[in-house]
């Protein structure tokens, strides 16, 4: 079975509502290849082992997290170093590169924030930027639930525990969304589940008095991009494959 290029990217843009968006990156087809697809791989972060790994796999197609972001391409334009090194891959293979980054994030249904509220028992969410803010069915106590996210997730968290003891209210945004924690806390929410932290703003994160839970950059952010593997499985009846490339940050 294969389905065509641009009729998986069309749906993929209207699904994911990526015009609502303004972006760090181009959300959508970063890179044209081959029109036919027949095996798409997943990840998280595009690098050089990925691109290997999917080349192994025979993917027509690529769809990531973390794709092209032109923040990080000189201007003037210019393509070099490891830049060039993924895009020239990519070429010589003949394979689609398409990347949804903070349309993947906010998406109620399949995204990052709804999928880890669902993994870790938060309901009735609301959205708080491009995350959710919700409660769990009754109280918990801090550690214990730092111990539930890291079995869910497979993780060691870094905490930063100055909010309540116990709670229901949870606020999440996944990523480097650490300069969101006043925001969490104005949508009552008592703990913030992140993806990264710096230390400019722990004293204030202490001050302000909410919890923090750092549980990492790249394992905040699987979730997203496996859902949308399966979706597109599911609708065009092609076969995916998640590539994991672990990283603890």
């Amino acid at each position: 079975m294969s389905a065509k290029r641009d009729k998986i990217i069309g749906y993929l843009n209207k699904y994911l509502k990526v015009d609502d968006f303004q972006d760090y990156c181009f959300d959508g087809l970063q890179i044209e290849g081959k029109e036919n697809i027949s095996k798409i791989i997943t990840g998280v972060s595009l690098s050089q082992r990925f691109i290997k790994e999917a080349i192994k796999k025979k993917a027509d197609m690529v769809v990531v997290y973390h794709g092209i972001f032109l923040n990080d391409i000189p201007s003037p334009f210019c393509l070099n170093g490891l830049m060039k090194e993924r895009i020239k891959m990519i070429l010589c293979n003949d394979i689609n590169l398409a990347g949804y980054h903070l349309p993947l994030d906010a998406h109620p249904v399949i995204g990052n924030n709804i999928s880890l509220a669902k993994l870790l028992g938060v309901k009735k969410c609301e959205p708080v930027s491009v995350g959710f803010v919700g409660e769990l069915d009754k109280e918990i106590d801090f550690d214990e639930f730092v111990d539930l996210v890291d079995k869910e997730l497979k993780v060691k968290s870094f905490v930063l525990p100055y909010g309540k003891k116990k709670f229901k209210k949870v606020g999440i945004i996944s990523g480097g969304s650490f300069p969101h924690f006043k925001e969490i806390q104005n949508a009552g929410a008592d703990v913030f589940i992140g993806g990264d932290i710096r230390e400019e703003v722990v004293r204030a994160i202490e001050e302000t008095g909410i919890n923090f839970i750092n549980a990492g950059h790249y394992n905040t952010e699987k979730l997203g991009v496996q859902n949308l593997g399966k979706l597109m499985e599911k609708k065009f009846k092609i076969k995916t494959e998640f590539v994991d490339v672990p990283c603890e940050v």
